[in-house]
């Protein structure tokens, strides 16, 4: 998989390619249905198949001081692109460029000159352009000149309402992760770096590693049954809390991961940490004995939502 960017050089092995277009932030069952039309799109018309995406979102450009709500890196696009089958990965870098291209010259400059594609494929609310002023519709009149094909893909449903990120965000806030894995087609997973904390969870003898969110969207605080997966590929169930720590001082948000089976020294390295079931509210306790004595419990209950021994 190469990860391309849009004011680059596109290989010359991967112009003429069809385009899998949208944001396809979580990459749910949505966006899968259009990266999966492109690539069969691809394969009848014998063309490498290149899935573009946005970074940073446009609504983070015209909205800088929203609050975090991305569902996916670009690092974790990347793999579950190529999960996919896709060849690449493109880039939009968005900025004040962008934003001002018009629909008709990011169609004909853009999608036709500077990268070359053959064919374009979206879902059917894609919008584009200075001012959105760019549909599908457009797509498909302007391709059309410029000799590229556009096709778009309809709403995927699931309990009678569109697939949507937006879904997706409502569930995690709620901590309806099974209504998140369902839409996502997996679990919803934060990706970081391991800090180095302040070693209470291993003087309480659950020592944790501990990832920052950033730009991620929050799930409610509270006990997840989680599921992390190292550098190395190696998968590893555990427990995890996602809150301020209210029992301790400062208050700071932090995810720590407990492994059950805890592996050598992970700073410095970096996880996937997935949110597989929501056990409880964080809370405040009176003691460190009472802290203890809840997290064996959680720990307990963790083993069972992962259908591990206790």
């Amino acid at each position: 998989m190469q990860r391309l960017y849009h004011d680059e050089p596109i290989p010359k092995e991967l112009r003429g390619a069809v385009v899998a277009l949208g944001n396809f932030d979580g990459f749910h069952l949505g966006h899968q249905a259009v990266v999966n039309r492109a690539i069969a799109l691809g394969f009848h018309m014998r063309r490498p198949v290149i899935v573009a995406t946005f970074d940073p979102h446009p609504v983070r450009h015209f909205k800088p001081d929203i609050p975090p709500f991305r569902l996916t890196t670009l690092d974790q696009r990347e793999s579950l692109f190529a999960h996919a089958g896709a060849d690449a990965m493109l880039v939009f870098r968005f900025g004040g460029e962008l934003a001002g291209t018009t629909a008709e010259d990011f169609v004909a400059d853009i999608l036709g000159k500077r990268i070359g594609a053959s064919g374009v494929v979206t879902g059917e609310d894609f919008t584009f352009g200075k001012g959105r002023g760019g549909n599908t519709t457009v797509l498909r009149e302007v391709g059309a000149q410029h000799g590229i094909t556009a096709e778009t893909v309809g709403a995927v449903l699931v309990d009678g309402e569109r697939v949507a990120s937006g879904r997706i965000r409502e569930a995690l806030a709620a901590a309806n992760t099974a209504k998140a894995t369902r839409l996502l087609t997996r679990d919803f997973a934060v990706e970081g770096i391991v800090e180095r904390g302040d070693q209470r969870g291993r003087e309480l003898g659950y020592p944790t590693a501990n990832l920052r969110l950033g730009d991620y969207q929050r799930p409610r605080y509270g006990i997840y049954a989680v599921r992390v997966t190292l550098d190395d590929g190696t998968e590893h169930p555990g427990v995890a809390s996602f809150g301020i720590r209210p029992t301790f001082e400062p208050a700071v948000e932090l995810l720590e991961a407990h492994l059950f089976d805890q592996t050598p020294d992970l700073y410095g390295r970096k996880i996937e940490v997935a949110l597989h079931a929501f056990i409880r509210d964080e809370k405040k306790f009176d003691n460190l004995d009472a802290l203890v004595e809840h997290m064996r419990g959680d720990e307990a209950e963790a083993r069972k939502l992962l259908a591990l021994p206790e």
